[in-house]
C-alpha cells in the first residue's frame, strides 16, 4: 500500500433528540479516543461537535444566557423545541433537539477541507433521531464521501442502524482497530500505530483539544466490568476488564491540568474501587503526593462494598467532590435479585466512613433505580427515605430498557410499547416498564419526596 502525506477526516459527535438532556460531565470519550488514534497515524482531522454549548454563533440565540457552566463543569445544553418523532406523539411532553443549530451545524461543514471519510458516534439507543439526521445533512454537503458510524446504539441496535441509518459502514462493538484497519482501506493510507488492546497505556490520551474551550476532562482508569448487573450493557460494550496502571492514570490529569488548566475531572470507569489495593489507592495516593488540586466526579456510580474507612479519607484529601453511590434499592429481598453487590448494613458503613472523612450530605449521592419491569412505586418511596435516615441524598434513576442486558426479556414482556422494534420506547423519560402499581403519576410523586 502506498503512503500518503496526509488524510483529511470528519468526525461529528451528533445532537440529543429527547424529553430532557444535561451535560452530566457527558463527553463521548471513546470517539475521542479513536480521533487520537487517528491523529497518531497522521490524519488530519476536523471535528464537530453538535452538542457544543460554547459555539461562538449561539450568542445570538435567544435564552443563551441559562448556558452558563457551573463551576465545577456541568451545565445545560442548548436547545431547542421540535415535532416528537411520530412513535412518541402520544407522550405528553415537549421534545428537543439539544446542541448547536442546523444552521451553524451546515456553517461548519461549509468550513472543512473535503474528508476523504466522515465517522459519527452514537450513544444512547433512543438518541438514533439526531445521529440520522447528521448523517443525512452530512451527506447532502459530502454525496460522494463514505461514512461510518459506530458506538452504543449501533453495538445494541445493530440490525436498525443499518436497515436506517444511512451510513455506509456500520460497526458495532469496541472497534477501534477495525476502524482503523477501514480507514486505512478508503484512504490508502498505511497505519503505522496499532495500540495494545489489552494495554490501555498504549493508548494515546483523548483528543479533548479537539473541542475548544474545556469546562473539565473525563478520565478512564479501567475499561468493562467484572459485574453482570441485569440493568447494564457494560459486559456487551466492553466484554473484557482491563485497568491502567494508576502512575499513568496521574500522569494524565497532570498533563490536563498543567497544560490547559482544567480543575475538573469526571471518571467514567464502571467499576472505579474493583480491586482498590491495586488501582485506586495508588491513583489517590499519587494525587496528594503530586499535590494536584483539582475536583473529581463520579457520576456513573462506584461500588458501595469497596468503601473503606481508608478510602473515603483519601478521596476527601485528593479532591472528589461529587461521589455517587451505586445503591439501586434498599429491598433487601430485590437486592439478592439484582446481584448482591452490597447489604443495606455496607451502605449504612460506607455513608459513615464518608460523612466521617468529611463529605455532606449533599455530596454524597445515591442512585435508587425505578421503573424496573414489576416495581412497585412503595420499594422505591422506603429506599429514598432510607438513603435519607442514613444521611446522604437519593437521586432516581429511570430505567431504560437495553437490549442484550439480562433484564431486557423481562421488559419486553412487561412493557406496553413495542422495545424491540423500535428502540425510541427505550426511553426512560417515558417509563417504558410502567403499570398499575407504578405509574408516572406515581414517579411524580417519588421525585417530590427527595427534595
Amino acid at each position: 500500500m502506498k503512503l500518503k502525506k496526509s488524510s483529511n477526516l470528519l468526525l461529528i459527535n451528533p445532537w440529543i433528540y429527547d424529553f430532557a438532556a444535561y451535560d452530566f460531565w457527558a463527553k463521548p470519550l471513546g470517539f475521542l479516543y479513536l480521533a487520537s488514534l487517528l491523529k497518531k497515524n497522521g490524519y488530519n482531522i476536523s471535528f464537530i461537535d453538535c452538542l457544543n454549548s460554547d459555539h461562538p454563533k449561539l450568542k445570538s440565540q435567544r435564552n443563551i444566557s441559562t448556558l452558563v457552566k457551573r463551576k465545577n463543569g456541568k451545565g445545560k445544553f442548548f436547545k431547542t423545541k421540535i415535532e416528537k418523532p411520530e412513535p412518541l406523539k402520544s407522550i405528553p411532553r415537549n421534545y428537543s433537539r439539544y446542541g448547536i443549530t442546523p444552521e451553524i451545524f451546515e456553517e461548519e461543514l461549509k468550513k472543512i477541507p473535503t474528508p476523504e471519510a466522515i465517522l459519527v458516534t452514537s450513544t444512547m439507543t433512543y438518541w438514533y433521531p439526531g445521529v440520522f439526521n447528521v448523517i443525512k445533512i452530512a451527506k447532502s454537503f459530502f454525496p460522494h464521501i463514505p461514512i461510518i458510524l459506530g458506538g452504543i446504539y449501533v453495538t445494541l441496535c445493530y440490525s436498525h442502524a443499518k436497515k436506517y441509518s444511512g451510513a455506509d459502514f456500520v460497526i458495532s462493538g469496541d472497534s477501534q482497530l477495525e476502524v482503523l484497519k477501514l480507514i486505512s482501506s478508503l484512504t490508502g493510507k498505511e497505519t503505522i500505530f496499532f495500540p495494545n488492546k489489552k494495554n490501555l497505556d498504549s493508548l494515546p490520551y483523548p483528543a479533548f483539544d479537539l473541542l475548544g474551550k474545556l469546562h473539565y476532562v473525563c478520565i478512564l482508569t479501567s475499561r468493562g466490568c467484572p459485574y453482570q448487573c441485569q440493568y447494564c450493557a457494560s459486559h456487551i460494550l466492553s466484554p473484557h476488564y482491563f485497568f491502567r496502571d494508576p502512575k499513568a492514570v496521574a500522569d494524565e490529569i497532570e498533563f490536563w491540568n498543567q497544560k490547559f488548566g482544567i480543575l475538573n475531572f469526571a471518571f467514567y470507569d464502571d467499576a472505579l474501587l474493583f480491586q482498590p489495593e491495586r488501582r485506586f489507592i495508588p491513583l489517590l495516593k499519587e494525587i496528594i503526593c503530586r499535590r494536584i488540586h483539582c475536583c473529581f466526579h463520579t457520576p456513573n456510580g462506584i461500588n458501595i462494598r469497596g468503601i473503606s474507612e481508608e478510602i473515603a479519607y483519601l478521596m476527601f484529601q485528593s479532591g472528589f467532590r461529587t461521589i455517587r453511590l451505586g445503591l439501586e434499592t434498599a429491598n433487601e429481598n430485590q437486592m439478592i435479585k439484582m446481584g448482591g453487590k452490597a447489604t443495606r448494613k455496607e451502605f449504612i458503613n460506607a455513608v459513615e466512613y464518608l460523612r466521617k472523612a468529611g463529605f455532606s450530605e449533599k455530596e454524597i449521592g445515591v442512585y435508587l433505580l425505578v421503573g424496573l419491569p414489576g416495581q412497585r412505586a412503595e420499594e422505591v418511596e422506603e429506599s429514598i427515605q432510607f438513603v435519607k435516615d442514613c444521611g446522604a441524598r437519593p437521586y432516581l434513576a429511570e430505567y431504560s430498557p437495553i437490549p442484550g442486558t439480562q433484564l431486557w426479556e423481562k421488559a419486553v414482556k412487561f412493557s406496553a410499547f413495542d422495545l424491540v422494534n423500535e428502540p425510541l420506547f427505550h426511553n426512560n423519560s417515558i417509563l417504558p416498564c410502567a403499570w398499575e402499581k407504578l405509574t408516572r403519576d406515581d414517579l411524580d410523586r417519588l421525585k417530590q419526596l427527595l427534595k
